[in-house]
C-alpha cells in the first residue's frame, strides 16, 4: 500500500466532491483531507498518477505535493496579511 500526498486547490465545499470522487476508486483504503493548508493524502493500493487523474477529472486542480508547497504554505502563514507594493515607502 503507497500513501500519495497532493496538493488540491480547494474550499470547504470541494471537500464532500473531493472524498466522493476518491471513494469510487477501487483499491482506496483511506483519505485524509487537511483544508487549511489543501493536502490530501490518500492510501490506496492504485498508481499514483490514476489518483491524480481521477481529482482533475472531479474539475479541482490538483498536484503532487512537494517540499516547496510546505515552504509556501509556511510563508503565506507568516506574511499572508502583509502584502508588498511598488507605493509602500518605508521612511
Amino acid at each position: 500500500m503507497e500513501t500519495v500526498e497532493l496538493k488540491v486547490e480547494m474550499v470547504g465545499i470541494h471537500e464532500k466532491r473531493l472524498r466522493k470522487c476518491l471513494s469510487k476508486l477501487r483499491g482506496v483504503e483511506k483519505v485524509e483531507v487537511d483544508a487549511n493548508s489543501q493536502k490530501v493524502a490518500v492510501s490506496s493500493y492504485i498508481h499514483r498518477n490514476k489518483i491524480l487523474k481521477a481529482i482533475r477529472r472531479s474539475g479541482l486542480k490538483a498536484d503532487f505535493w512537494s517540499a516547496q508547497n510546505e515552504l509556501l504554505n509556511a510563508y503565506a502563514a507568516t506574511y499572508g496579511a502583509f502584502r508588498f507594493s511598488p507605493y509602500n515607502s518605508f521612511f
